[in-house]
């Protein structure tokens, strides 16, 4: 503050003429030094320039005074210099590259030998679980008791039957097998041979001859079966056609009486292997034409010695329980396909709840026989006092009357109208009532059977009133509870009751069970002829042959096959060990066939009400015996590859379970894609389990020979299908040696823990399909038009594509003998649907539903060119093929279920919104 005061004082004190001056000399000093700077600057500057053009003037002197040719030795002389170090440096680069491949080959090299190493190591691992397998066996197989069984050869008769005397007709009555049968000629391993009279040679009808087309379809029927021989001494039964015969002048035959003349018990006698007696004979009376003739009086008074009997009509005192057989008459075709004949099961519940067409012959006079006028009464009360919407046809009088023949036995009930009215009314009825003969004496009569037949083939279930002495067709071996409803006639005032009790479900599971019973057993004359044989041949507790597996042309002869090529040593499979890596050996043969009857007689019932022993083979009878488990527990070690528990290291290394040790089959379908399949094959190599690789070549051409196809650590066989089809998928060719067989496409990509975890599952899964690709029909409900096929995602599954899936090989010989041939023409027409019909096929046998494995989205095929499934028209076909083998079967037998199996240990990734429909185990 005081000095900012002391200069405004002294500012106050200065005076102008001061100021003025001080401006004055400053504006002239400031220029005066300027310039001076400036002058000194530039003169520095040309002083610089002048010695650059100094120095740059003697050079140019010196150059003008060089000598010319210096100058050029001087330029070459650089020039070598030049030329020299290029080359240096273009060698240098060149050992520059060298030194890169070098290491980039030395690093490759190693990685090679890591990838090599790791798989070294992982193959020792799996060959020391393998070692330690083999040890268990032998120790398992030192400790058996028990020996291995081989077949035992077949024993065969070579001299006709000896001659015996005749037995009486009192005698007759009281036969059985084990007083009117030779067992001597039936060996347990002999196959059960037959032997057929041919019916124009042997005629055992006097005057009259057997009906043509009995003699035909008969002659037909039996060379598909397996048992027939044409050596008469190795027979162990003789079968002679008796009737239905007519006389040679007359034509069919109109009265009992005349029959009776026809047939000539001099001609039966004198059959060339008759034997005296007739033992290991049957006499089969079919009837076709008039269902009165041939009827059980025909033998009633002649004497058939020690033969077997098998017709439809028998008399209470005639027939003898376990060694005659009831038949089914003639009614269908010879044989094939009877699909169309049949109605659809569904609805449940038909226009009539309960439908008759018949009418009755009165008794004659002089016998008192009831003619069932209280039954009938009764009936028509019900119809009377049934709510509106239960309909009845019930007609007790022919429309024309028919005419009156004695030769219906007393109080039958003949047939109305004509076959295809009474199927009309059949179809629309939910029941189909069958009233036994009033005649209390008869068993069963053509014209029962006649309408037994009639109304399982149109989908009625059959009512017996009178059931209770009835006998039915092969009843000691057919479960008919399960598909009609046998009451006596004393139930008719509680019938409407019942049938109004059972439900949809109990309405549609009889009559899918009457269906198949009809289907196998009476629809046509092969399968009665088989029916009957296949009876006699449970009673002799001699086993069916086995099925024979079909042999697929090879791809190549026997001394060449394709170049093997190695595949990189790269391991893009888990580092746990999956199981051994042992040399194939084929699944146990069936060892119960000799036993089976014996252990359980009839009570092994599959879903046909049948027993297992109608079969060709089991379809999955343990191969281990029960003792040599046992015995294994005693000695005091577990049998090998059981489960103990503990880590996942023992989980992985044993397969557990009850069959300790088994493989799988793979069978890859291709059609003329030899690099997809390669790299298919590729993909095999260290797959524990594998015991065979069969490649069905589907393509016109031969593979090429000179193409070298990759090691799959199995073996490979290569068949070449007669013709491009995708049934040959499920061929049982001969190679199959396995019961567990994997189908898969050639472009389908899985993991090897995936193919170990699918086959764990199938193994507690052996009945049904096991694998990866899910899919599901769905009813359509915009047009109302049956089951669709949909792949969208969804929670419920019905089916398992067999592009890569598990199933036994029993279901690969039932596809072809079970599965109606229009399934497989359907197939063939439109190049599709056959995983969907092996689908339909399993579902129906078992009525369970598949069961879907792993992630959907670890299913994938990179880089896999176009397939089938990519043509728009694809979905199209495959909801017709749904629909078709709907038709086929009469309902759809696929099964939706929400069950699936997925291993925790794969880490799948799940998304949220799809976690809930997951069930692990």
């Amino acid at each position: 503050m005081f000095l900012h005061e002391r200069i405004c004082q002294w500012l106050g004190q200065l005076k102008l003429s001061r100021v003025i001056f001080m401006v004055s000399v400053i504006l002239f000093i400031v220029p005066l030094v300027t310039h001076y700077y400036l002058s000194k600057y530039e003169s520095t500057s040309m002083s610089l320039g002048s010695n650059s053009m100094r120095h740059t003037l003697e050079a140019l002197g010196d150059l003008s005074t060089m000598n010319v040719v210096d100058l050029k030795i001087r330029i070459e002389e650089m020039l070598r210099i030049k030329a020299s170090v290029s080359t240096e440096l273009r060698e240098l680069e060149e050992r520059r590259g060298k030194l890169q491949k070098e290491a980039a080959a030395a690093s490759a090299k190693a990685d090679s030998v890591k990838a090599e190493y790791a798989r070294a190591t992982a193959e020792l691992q799996r060959l020391r679980v393998s070692a330690d397998q083999a040890r268990l066996a032998q120790l398992e197989a030192i400790r058996r008791d028990s020996p291995e069984l081989a077949p035992p050869t077949q024993i065969l008769p070579v001299k006709p039957p000896s001659i015996l005397p005749p037995i009486s007709l009192s005698s007759e009555g009281h036969c059985r097998m084990h007083s009117c049968f030779d067992h001597s000629r039936c060996s347990l391993t002999s196959g059960f041979p037959i032997y057929f009279y041919d019916p124009d040679i042997h005629n055992p009808l006097a005057s009259a001859e057997v009906d043509g087309f009995l003699k035909t379809t008969l002659r037909q029927t039996l060379t598909y079966n397996s048992h027939l021989t044409q050596n008469p001494n190795e027979a162990c039964v003789y079968l002679v056609l008796v009737g239905e015969g007519f006389p040679l002048d007359k034509g069919p035959s109109s009265t009992a009486d005349a029959f009776k003349l026809l047939l000539n018990e001099t001609a039966i006698k004198s059959l060339p292997y008759w034997g005296g007696d007739g033992r290991n004979h049957i006499l089969l009376n079919l009837a076709r034409r008039e269902l009165s003739v041939g009827s059980g009086d025909a033998f009633r008074t002649v004497s058939t010695g020690r033969a077997m009997i098998a017709q439809s009509t028998f008399t209470l005192q005639q027939f003898r329980p376990g060694f005659d057989i009831v038949m089914p008459p003639a009614l269908g075709p010879p044989g094939g396909d009877v699909w169309a004949d049949c109605a659809p099961l569904a609805p449940a519940r038909r226009k009539y709840i309960l439908s008759f067409q018949g009418s009755q012959t009165p008794a004659p006079p002089g016998m008192d026989k009831d003619d069932d006028k209280n039954l009938i009464e009764s009936l028509q009360k019900a119809v009377k006092s049934a709510p509106s919407s239960d309909v009845f046809f019930l007609q007790f009088e022919c429309d024309p009357p028919i005419e009156r023949r004695a030769v219906i036995p007393i109080g039958d009930w003949a047939l109305c109208g004509t076959d295809r009215s009474r199927r009309s009314i059949l179809r629309d009825s939910t029941f189909g009532l069958i009233l036994a003969p009033a005649d209390s004496n008869y068993a069963s009569t053509a014209l029962l059977q006649a309408r037994l037949y009639e109304a399982l083939r149109s989908g009625a279930i059959p009512v017996v009133l009178g059931g209770d002495r009835i006998r039915l067709p092969y009843d000691e071996v057919l479960d008919w509870r399960r598909a009609t409803i046998l009451l006596p006639k004393a139930r008719v005032t509680e019938l409407h009751f019942l049938l109004r009790a059972l439900s949809d479900a109990d309405l549609l599971a009889f009559r899918r069970q009457g269906r198949v019973l009809w289907e196998r057993y009476l629809s046509s004359v092969q399968a009665s002829m088989d029916s009957l044989l296949a009876t006699i041949r449970m009673r002799l507790n001699i086993p069916a042959r086995p099925a024979l597996a079909v042999t697929g042309s090879p791809a190549f002869n026997d001394s060449y096959y394709p170049p093997k090529l190695e595949p990189p040593a790269v391991d893009t499979e888990p580092e746990e060990t999956l199981g051994p890596l042992e040399a194939p050996y084929p699944s146990p043969a069936y060892r119960r066939n000799y036993s089976l009857a014996l252990l359980h007689g009839y009570e092994l019932w599959n879903e046909w009400g049948e027993p297992f022993a109608l079969y060709p083979q089991l379809p999955w009878d343990p191969p281990v015996t029960s003792e040599a488990r046992f015995m294994g527990s005693a000695a005091g070690f577990r049998p090998i590859g059981a489960g103990a528990g503990g880590s996942g290291k023992e989980f992985s290394e044993a397969l557990g379970g009850d069959r300790a040790r088994e493989q799988f089959t793979i069978v890859i379908l291709t059609y003329e894609r030899e690099a997809v399949l390669a790299a298919a094959l590729a993909r095999l190599r260290g797959l524990p389990y594998l015991n065979k690789v069969v490649v069905v070549w589907n393509g016109v051409s031969a593979p090429t020979a000179a193409q070298p196809w990759p090691e799959a650590g199995a073996p490979v066989a290569v068949v070449r299908a007669p013709r491009n089809s995708l049934n040959n998928r499920f061929l049982p060719y001969h190679v199959i040696d396995t019961e567990a067989v994997l189908c898969v496409d050639d472009d389908a990509h899985l993991r090897h823990d995936e193919i170990v975890f699918a086959f764990r599952v199938w193994r507690e899964h052996r009945d049904r399909i096991v694998g990866f690709p899910g899919r599901y029909h769905a009813w359509d409900l915009n047009f109302n038009n049956g089951f669709l096929y949909n792949s969208n995602y969804s929670c419920e599954l019905s089916m398992v594509l067999t592009g890569a899936a598990f199933v036994h090989r029993y279901y690969l010989w039932a596809y072809w003998r079970a599965l109606p041939a229009a399934v497989r023409d359907y197939v063939d027409e439109y190049m599709n649907c056959e995983d969907i019909a092996m689908n339909f096929l399993v579902a129906h046998l078992t009525r369970k539903p598949p069961v879907k494995v792993t992630s959907r989205w670890t299913f994938r095929c990179p880089g896999c060119p176009v397939t089938l499934s990519a043509d728009e028209t694809h979905f199209h076909e495959r909801h017709k093929c749904i629909q078709f083998f709907s038709q086929v079967m009469g309902y759809t037998p696929l099964l939706s279920t929400q069950y699936r199996a997925d291993s925790v240990l794969f880490k799948t990734r799940i998304p949220h919104d799809k976690q809930k429909c997951f069930k692990f185990i």
